[in-house]
């Protein structure tokens, strides 16, 4: 059977942009299969160092592309902000390149969905030509309505350029209030609070970050407001109806314009596979969430329409359009949906869905078959209550977290409540994100696009299918579209399973073989070192349990009860001092050895507290350092704690840097440190001037720590291991990808002195 669309379109020279993207994919392949007479021209950025041509090249050796691998496909290379000049011969353009976020920042969507539009429309009228231009927008340009929407102009009196004025100087303004007084302040304290054990350049990394992340969050907080100011549901809609009007204003110069309005874009039904889609449209984190029980509530309505068109009937809708294309002057408006004449509610989505993963389970790990929510459709009031509800429970539990001292069980708890926060954080946007359209009620009517299907020969009808009026929805679901979107999780779900776990005590990303024996140096020729903590890292102590080593092998019993009553009185005191500086609480301890002969306290760790020190160690530690001295690697320890201390130590380190206290002409103890102890950022400076000198390559060495405050010493090199971390470094690594141990000491369990917040 002839196709009559394919006479229409054939020689005809046809411009397409978002071809790199779902719907611009499609659309290529099925000109490609089924218009094969039809010139084909892309508009396509380079991205980083590839080109357009390049990602052309790669995107066409897809598999759906083989029967077409030798199609011709001109690639024009250029951005849609400032487009080039376009071929000299076009007979259309499709554009279907745009923001498909729902809330870009504001500038961004205004760059994308307004600016692009009119300048690849000049662009256009440079050409001289009569081209038929298709403007892929969305259904949703009707914003917060209610009821029939019709295919035709949306109704409003929105000033197109001073919106897009007040959009795109957005940045400027949003940049300059960032860096206001009363935002930096606040940013800038909330960062020294959880950063300044750390050090303060540490924390003012952390309020610059948060600075970004502010202007950001402020930019797509300022398009959501706007747009709903003026009745639309978000930035994404908003924008995009601004761009129909820069569209009906070219057309009303007497050039032909189609403006084609689809609903929510999802796999395919037939072709060119069922279910085939590329990366995750608007339901899919929300049927995968919910398949793997972390989706409880949704804020719809069970007869509200879910509006969802597979993709293959809107490509096949566009290329009908056109094939015909309007008259000069008027342009045409299509709606491709499925609400007016075969709706699918929100309930039968919520059974489709529910009824596939009963028969095709999601595992939560060890525990069996994912348990699945039930939805009572409560309503928007009720699900932001309960959200808001858990928001504040959770907030609450991360507060007392903070004050829990360091264990097993803290870092379980935060590992839950961290789990908990992130479900938190998917629920709030994602409802916050849909919320709009889960309760919109639109009827979007689709007589021209009907009309146009009919029109059609039954040849073209069959190969451009459209009347989404035949689709079996539960069938569609169940047996085409979810099955298709789970099978990439399940296949990483069964690779995670199959991957291996690291070997015990193997040193972390890097093997034994890369160096040289007892050179310290790689295979390069340049040396490694490792760096380990020693309180709380290597063993589990503290400075005052330190302090009380030394003083009370000296005491009688009495006098050993009194002073440990004495320190235990200022542990409250030392707390206080430690969460603020944690410089400041080793030089108030270490007054207490003021007038004590430093020759006695060299002598005392020798003859009594040696084995006592060497049993504290973990000795998974122990196993990991010599691990590294068997690497050729050089070992560093980096302490806070008094150098005679660290004299049992010295057989297990090539260099121990450890705070030396300062003595008179008599070598007596003055309460004073002989220099300023390595605590937060200067121990990162140590490790990088150390190395220098040492010519060590922080790149490949390694550094072990425990606390958040030790995170400028394990940001310095490649390789940090955090080692039975407090939970602010424990979020760290688990964020940064940093490796992290559990090396029980064997004094873990019975402390002489535990006191809460020290060893947090």
């Amino acid at each position: 059977m002839n196709s009559e669309i394919g006479e229409r379109l054939a020689g005809q020279h046809v411009l397409l942009t978002g071809v790199t993207g779902f719907v611009g994919e499609a659309l290529l392949h099925l000109l490609l299969t089924e218009v094969p007479d039809a010139r084909l021209s892309v508009l396509v950025r380079p991205k980083g160092s590839i080109s357009g041509a390049e990602r052309i090249a790669k995107m066409l050796a897809k598999p759906i592309f083989e029967t077409v691998a030798d199609a011709e496909v001109n690639v024009v290379e250029g951005d849609l902000s400032d487009p080039p000049a376009l071929p000299d011969d076009l007979d259309a353009v499709v554009h279907s390149a745009g923001d498909v976020s729902f809330d870009p920042p504001v500038d961004e969507g205004f760059v994308t969905n307004v600016v692009g539009v009119r300048e690849l429309l000049r662009r256009i009228e440079e050409t001289g030509r009569d081209i038929h231009y298709l403007h892929v927008s969305t259904a949703y340009v009707s914003g917060r309505r209610r009821g029939a929407i019709p295919e035709g102009p949306v109704e409003h009196s929105v000033d197109v350029e001073a919106e897009l004025a007040w959009g795109l100087a957005q940045r400027a303004a949003v940049e300059d209030r960032s860096r206001s007084v009363e935002v930096i302040s606040k940013l800038r304290k909330q960062a020294e609070r959880e950063h300044g054990r750390a050090g303060m350049m540490t924390a003012a990394a952390a309020a610059e970050e948060a600075r970004k992340q502010w202007v950001k969050k402020e930019l797509v907080r300022l398009g959501a407001e706007r747009a709903r100011s003026l009745g639309w549901t978000d930035c994404y809609t908003f924008t995009k109806a601004l761009g129909e009007r820069v569209v009906e204003a070219y057309a009303a110069t007497g050039r032909r314009a189609t403006i084609y309005r689809p609903a929510i874009i999802e796999s395919a039904l037939a072709r060119p596979y069922p279910g085939w889609i590329e990366g995750f449209k608007m339901a899919e984190p929300l049927i995968l969430a919910y398949g793997r029980g972390e989706l409880p509530l949704f804020p719809a309505a069970a007869d509200t329409t879910a509006d969802i068109v597979p993709v293959d009937h809107v490509v096949a809708s566009i290329v009908a359009c056109l094939a015909h294309p309007p008259e000069q002057g008027e342009p045409a408006y299509f709606h491709l949906a499925s609400g007016d004449r075969n709706p699918l509610t929100f309930g039968m989505l919520y059974e489709s869905v529910r009824s596939y993963f009963e028969k095709e389970p999601f595992a939560a790990g060890d525990r069996g078959a994912a348990r699945l929510p039930e939805w009572t459709f409560q309503g928007g009031a009720s699900v932001e209550r309960l959200m808001a509800t858990g928001e504040k429970v959770h907030k609450i539990a991360d507060t007392l977290l903070g004050l829990a001292p360091r264990s097993d069980r803290t870092r379980g708890w935060a590992r839950d409540l961290d789990r908990q926060g992130r479900r938190l954080q998917f629920l709030r946007r994602y409802l916050d994100l849909y919320k709009e359209y889960a309760q919109a009620d639109l009827r979007f009517v689709d007589t021209n696009t009907l009309s146009l299907y009919r029109s059609l020969s039954p040849a073209d009808q069959e190969t451009f299918a459209f009347d989404t009026a035949v689709i079996d929805w539960h069938a569609y679901l169940h047996d085409i579209h979810v099955p298709s979107v789970t099978k990439p999780v399940r296949e990483l779900d069964e690779l995670r399973k199959l991957r291996k776990r690291p070997v015990a005590g193997a040193l972390p990303q890097v093997s034994t073989s890369s160096t040289t024996e007892g050179t310290g140096s790689d295979a390069d020729g340049g040396r490694v070192a490792a760096f380990f903590d020693l309180d709380g890292t290597l063993m589990s102590s503290n400075v005052i349990e330190t302090y009380l080593w030394l003083r009370l092998g000296e005491l009688s019993g009495t006098a050993r009860a009194a002073e440990i009553a004495r320190v235990a009185g200022k542990v409250p005191k030392y707390v206080w001092t430690d969460r603020s500086d944690r410089s400041a609480l080793l030089r108030t301890v270490y007054r207490e050895y003021a007038g004590a002969r430093l020759s006695d306290l060299d002598e005392i760790v020798d003859e009594h507290l040696t084995t006592h020190i060497l049993g504290r160690l973990a000795p998974d530690a122990v196993r990991r350092i010599r691990k590294h001295r068997a690497a050729g690697h050089v070992t560093v320890l980096v302490t806070g704690a008094i150098r005679p201390l660290t004299r049992p130590l010295r057989p297990l380190f090539d260099h121990i840097e450890a705070a030396d206290l300062a003595v008179d002409d008599r070598g007596f103890c003055n309460g004073h440190l002989a220099a300023s102890p390595l605590v937060g950022e200067s121990r990162g400076a140590f490790v990088r001037e150390w190395s220098r000198r040492e010519g060590i390559s922080t790149a490949d060495s390694f550094a072990y720590a425990d606390s958040h405050s030790d995170l400028p010493l394990l940001a310095a090199v490649g390789h940090p291991v955090a080692v039975r971390p407090d939970v602010t470094l424990f979020r760290h690594a688990k964020k940064s990808h940093w490796a992290i141990v559990d090396w029980e000491s064997p004094g873990h369990a019975s402390r002489t002195l535990d006191p809460a917040g020290l060893n947090r």
